[in-house]
């Protein structure tokens, strides 16, 4: 039950910022990157181990410094779509650099 719960309410808030993001497209860049969804894995993951202060740790310190690899996302996308590339080529480049980003921030938090 707790995972159709889960899937429901990730699933709302992606409807949600499709919704807005027709009309206000930067808001929806905003809404899409704000905490909520951090604080609902926060949540769920509060929710999961509750006794197990080191899990939360290690969960909130692995979100902060991935923080990094999300950004070099979307400043490849915005780069690949300013110059008019393809929605493809801007996915495969973005998701290219966020990989990047991710081995460099397992690497670091060894």
């Amino acid at each position: 039950m707790q995972s159709l719960v889960k899937a429901l309410v990730s699933a709302a808030i992606i409807l949600v910022v499709t919704g807005i993001g027709k009309r206000l497209p930067s808001v929806a860049g905003l809404v899409t990157v704000m905490p909520l969804t951090g604080a609902l894995a926060l949540i769920w993951m509060y929710a999961n181990n509750r006794d197990d202060a080191a899990v939360l740790t290690t969960f909130t310190r692995g979100a902060l410094w991935g923080m990094g690899p999300s950004i070099l996302f979307f400043v490849a996308a915005y780069l690949c779509v300013s110059r008019g590339l393809s929605p493809a080529t801007v996915l495969i480049v973005s998701f290219g650099a966020w990989l990047v980003g991710a081995v460099v921030h397992q690497l670091v938090l060894r």
